[in-house]
């Protein structure tokens, strides 16, 4: 009964996606990144050596809550999750390898709309005296293009909130720790238990939520200088970490890369050749590709410049540039080499994987280590990257919540204890309607944020231009 009740629901879930997720959202979230492109005249090309030197030199005189690598640690911990393990294993599973070229282009073009963003956060953000600084969409769109587009930023705010309780910020995170932990400690169910109404699960599951729910609690207690302070220990680690381990992957695996990246490319415009008929679109490649490449660096989604807003800073130009590597980062390195290693093993023809288990896989199969390594390495990297998701995500969802109701925390402090209810039963959903979910999510919060995008384009161009002329003075 059970079983067939979840169906119902998640094939409901399905057509929901597929119509948000449909052409036309695609076409917008594209369309905005070349026009930003061609407007800013290759932006992301010309200026991305000065953002990777400012990435990591701070203002010594900024206004703001946060230094700006704080600010970035922050939005890449929101991004550098499990869109990066599981997120990319999961577009290559449904859209075959070349969704892995659509997720490329998509970040590429990204990086100009996450440039925008950045520098529209800090233009017309909110500080107050205590130097507690707000903004985003919602400021931007209500201060950018005026008070009566406000009802416009409420939108965007409502859909944010609701993606960190119900999207990225809560049950997916938790999803992808707790079936990584369950398939390294107990893939064959020994220690199963059975939960009225629910389902059976092992123990390593309950006792992971258990553990995460607490340390999470922890953390939220402190506000966002605790979450700033916690993802700029935890993020850089742990993304060095899992590139040097992708990186001696493809070496040990460096004579079928040229293959694979054939593979991608021809997936990209001829599915059926790569897949067999398995995924026979290119419109179902394009899709999954870009839905989970947004899903996993967030251009274009609106989330990053709530943190982008916090920096210590005087210049909306250099905090759009410092913003900006946050793209490259995730998507261009982290999920590139995540793809390739799944890609180059072959893992994502592997009948009955998926998710996490595809890129476990990957691991295991194309490092020189012993699998339990690969599988133990692999299982760190997506706790830890999902754990300091699931905190952006809630700074993310408390800003939104305090733009709803006008500065009242109270509805904040109540939300905190909400979202930990999330992070504890986040293992219980079923995979599949969980990215669901998620994706729908993602959709309905871009499109306010996209449109906010194009009405200001001319400021962003203008503060660009202005920025760099004085610059050469």
């Amino acid at each position: 009964m059970w079983e067939t009740i979840w169906q119902t629901i998640n094939d409901i879930l399905v057509k929901i996606d597929d119509l948000v997720w449909g052409i036309p959202l695609i076409v917008l979230i594209l369309s905005g990144g070349i026009y930003l492109t061609i407007r800013l005249g290759l932006l992301q090309v010309r200026k991305l050596p000065l953002a990777l030197k400012w990435m990591v030199k701070n203002e010594d005189d900024g206004s703001g809550e946060i230094s700006s690598f704080g600010a970035l640690c922050t939005a890449l911990s929101a991004t550098i999750g499990t869109g990066n393990i599981v997120g990319v294993a999961t577009a290559i599973a449904t859209g075959g390898p070349g969704a892995l070229f659509w997720m490329e282009v998509a970040a590429f073009f990204g990086m100009a709309t996450k440039y925008a963003e950045g520098l529209l956060a800090v233009k017309y953000r909110v500080i107050d005296k205590d130097n507690h600084a707000l903004g985003g969409p919602f400021y931007y769109i209500e201060r950018g293009m005026g008070p009566k587009w406000k009802w416009l930023g409420k939108v965007f705010a409502f859909f944010g909130v609701c993606v960190g309780l119900l999207g990225i910020g809560t049950f997916t995170q938790v999803n992808g720790i707790s079936t990584a932990v369950n398939n390294f400690f107990d893939p064959n169910m020994k220690l199963a238990v059975t939960i009225p109404f629910i389902g059976t699960y092992s123990w390593t599951v309950i006792i992971a939520s258990l553990v995460l729910s607490i340390c999470v609690a922890l953390v939220l207690i402190g506000g966002v200088k605790r979450i700033s302070k916690v993802s700029e220990m935890i993020v850089p680690f742990m993304a060095i970490l899992y590139v040097l381990f992708c990186v001696i992957l493809l070496i040990c695996n460096i004579s079928d890369i040229p293959a694979a990246i054939v593979t991608i490319i021809q997936g990209a415009f001829n599915p059926k050749a790569v897949t067999g008929g398995i995924v026979g679109s290119i419109i179902v490649a394009m899709q999954k590709g870009i839905a989970r490449g947004i899903f996993s660096n967030e251009a274009g989604l609106g989330s990053a410049p709530i943190a982008a807003a916090a920096a210590k800073t005087n210049e909306p130009v250099r905090q759009g540039l410092v913003s900006m590597t946050g793209t490259f980062i995730d998507t261009i390195v982290i999920c590139t080499m995540t793809g390739l290693a799944i890609v180059t093993t072959g893992a994502w023809q592997v009948e009955g994987l998926q998710g996490v288990a595809i890129t476990t896989y990957a691991f295991g199969k194309g490092l020189p280590f012993p699998s339990v390594i690969s599988a133990f390495m692999l299982m760190m990297c997506l706790v830890f990257f999902a754990f300091t998701t699931i905190l952006g995500w809630d700074y993310y969802s408390e800003r939104c919540l305090e733009y709803l109701f006008n500065g009242k925390m109270k509805a904040v402090k109540v939300y905190r204890w909400l979202y930990i209810l999330a992070v504890f039963i986040g293992p219980y959903m079923t995979v599949s309607a969980v990215w669901t979910i998620a994706d729908i999510l993602n959709g309905l919060m871009a499109i306010p944020n996209m449109i906010a995008l194009f009405a200001l384009s001319g400021v962003v161009a203008k503060e660009t231009k202005d920025f760099f002329k004085r610059m050469k003075a």
